[in-house]
């Protein structure tokens, strides 16, 4: 397995991520255990957690996830330290009272608070890397495309946030800090802030990135890239529209009923189940299997060997799954295959975005 560093002096990961959200809804702890020794197996040394999950987020299993991957440690003394484990502290409340009540801002005590609660979870006496969820100000995210100045309230600024996270690392609690669901707006100032204020850099953000998501590619990208930060893909199968699986029946057909788009309703609600991002991975699905690929080799490939991409955040339901995503590492595309992927990409324009 590859290893990178994120950012500028932050740790030092696997390629591939294993992200743990479907762990406490769609996959019981004994199997979710079984799924994280064998990606340790396989060379995966970042797992990334959030206190928010599983998803779909209920009130009944928040923090569920936190608490598998806790007792799945305690039970292998030694393991933790040869891992790089993240997680998340919630932004503002979407629709999830149960955190912090419902609160519409995020305040350097929540975010103390929270970490206290995923270390507590996780059994652990560090976070590597901590980031910050989604934005505390009003932003284009989780599918919008756009910034409505309207929308601003009084919230707790960024500097106040790099303070609190400051105040975590200083207390041994947090190693690295990082961003997810930013804007290259939101990652330059929390960098400007970060160096004018003597405050913790962050060394990655988590965004979407995938076939039917490429928004990365508009403006983000520079950012990262000049700033020194690292980009982490997340959903790179598109919440399974990039595997086929929902390529004849579509998301509500009961032969789809194992994937989270068809399982879930709350699901088809968001982003990844718009008629258009299923149009759009039905062709990438097609392209792929013309080219001899899977559509999983396909999606999976476009990311780990995109230069944009430091490690790529994949979620499984079984350790099958788990080995063909790691098996789709050895997968490299043509320059050929690339111009037609862009193609479709300009036919759709970005549909999950």
């Amino acid at each position: 397995m590859e290893r990178t560093t994120l950012g500028l002096g932050g740790p030092r990961v696997s390629r591939i991520c294993l992200g743990t959200m479907t762990f406490g809804e769609q996959v019981g702890e004994a199997d979710a255990h079984a799924i994280l020794d064998r990606a340790v197996e396989l060379g995966i040394d970042f797992l990334d957690a959030a206190e928010m999950y599983p998803v779909p987020a209920r009130a009944e299993t928040q923090g569920a996830t936190e608490a598998i991957i806790g007792r799945w440690l305690a039970a292998r003394p030694g393991l933790r330290r040869r891992l790089v484990i993240a997680s998340k502290v919630a932004g503002p409340s979407r629709n999830m009272p149960w955190i912090r009540g419902g609160a519409l801002d995020l305040t350097p005590a929540d975010i103390v608070a929270a970490c206290d609660a995923s270390l507590a979870r996780l059994q652990t006496e560090v976070i590597d890397l901590y980031q910050i969820h989604w934005p505390n100000r009003n932003a284009p995210m989780f599918g919008g495309l756009y910034f409505d100045p309207t929308n601003d309230r009084e919230q707790t600024g960024i500097r106040e946030q790099l303070e609190a996270l400051a105040g975590l690392v200083k207390a041994g609690k947090v190693r690295h800090v990082g961003l997810s669901n930013e804007t290259p707006w939101g990652l330059l100032e929390f960098v400007r802030l970060a160096e004018q204020h003597d405050l913790p850099r962050v060394v990655s953000v988590q965004n979407p990135y995938a076939l039917v998501n490429r928004s990365a590619d508009n403006g983000l990208d520079e950012a990262l890239y000049r700033s020194g930060v690292a980009l982490l893909a997340y959903s790179p199968l598109g919440f399974g529209a990039l595997t086929g699986k929902y390529d004849a029946s579509g998301f509500e057909a009961a032969p789809a009923a194992t994937g989270r788009l068809a399982q879930f309703a709350s699901m088809r609600l968001q982003r990844w189940a718009r008629d258009e991002a299923l149009a759009a991975a039905r062709e990438y699905n097609a392209l792929a299997r013309r080219h001899g690929l899977t559509p999983t080799q396909l999606a999976l490939a476009f990311c780990y060997r995109n230069w944009r991409v430091a490690s790529t955040i994949i979620g499984v339901t079984s350790i099958a799954q788990l080995e063909e995503d790691v098996a789709a590492w050895s997968v490299e595309l043509s320059p050929e295959l690339l111009a037609e992927i862009d193609a479709i990409r300009w036919r759709h324009r970005d549909p999950a975005q």
